[in-house]
């Protein structure tokens, strides 16, 4: 187990146009050659957006972008034509293949807060895609089978146990509140990369909301 704290992040994004990002993996300037990736992801960004702020249209490509709102609305405009506003409890997959392009803003008038996690596909290439699953129950899994790979968003009471899945990797990223995991506390924004490990459970210490990307390769 591989504990990475919040305050270990890399500070990104252009706070004077209201943008505030930290990338917990190797990202833009923040070139380290020992933190490009765990598993399928490449990338998981904390992105906070003031009201009117946003990423104005931008390409990817050979990506699936999975976005998880904390806080807020987040209006999404896509070249595939699609244009949604993602909130709290909301999963929003894009998936980027041969080539997309994408707007993400704060239209709203309070703040906005979102964790946006990247992933490698199995394979590159192929038409993109777009999905959007509202209100996401607690405990359900999220299936992105491009990437080998499966979310799950458990909500914990103080208390509350919850098992950690046995796979190859396991990528757990806390949103908010406190909790357990193994011999290990972790607070909001911590994360903990798991190999090959068995038999953990995540406990909470206070009421939690957890990301869990359980992943095959």
């Amino acid at each position: 187990m591989d504990v990475r704290r919040a305050d270990a992040r890399y500070p990104g994004g252009d706070p004077a146009a209201g943008i505030e990002s930290w990338h917990a993996f190797s990202f833009g300037p923040h070139y380290d050659p020992d933190n490009l990736r765990f598993g399928a992801v490449i990338a998981c960004n904390e992105e906070r957006l003031a009201p009117g702020a946003g990423f104005d249209e931008h390409p990817h490509s050979h990506t699936e972008i999975v976005t998880w709102v904390t806080e807020g609305a987040l209006t999404h405009r896509d070249s595939t034509g699609h244009e949604t506003v993602v909130v709290a409890g909301d999963v929003q997959r894009l998936s980027a293949a041969a080539g997309v392009r994408h707007a993400e803003r704060n239209e709203g008038e309070t703040p906005l807060t979102f964790i946006q996690t990247w992933l490698a596909p199995l394979q590159p290439g192929g038409p993109p895609s777009y999905e959007i699953v509202h209100g996401i129950a607690d405990s359900t899994p999220y299936a992105i089978p491009e990437a080998g790979a499966m979310l799950h968003v458990r909500r914990l009471s103080a208390g509350e146990r919850t098992a950690v899945p046995d796979a190859a990797y396991v990528y757990v990223h806390v949103v908010r509140g406190e909790v357990r995991l193994g011999p290990e506390k972790l607070g909001p924004g911590d994360a903990a990369r798991l190999t090959g490990e068995e038999g953990v459970e995540a406990i909470g210490v206070t009421a939690t909301e957890l990301l869990l990307w359980e992943m095959s390769r």
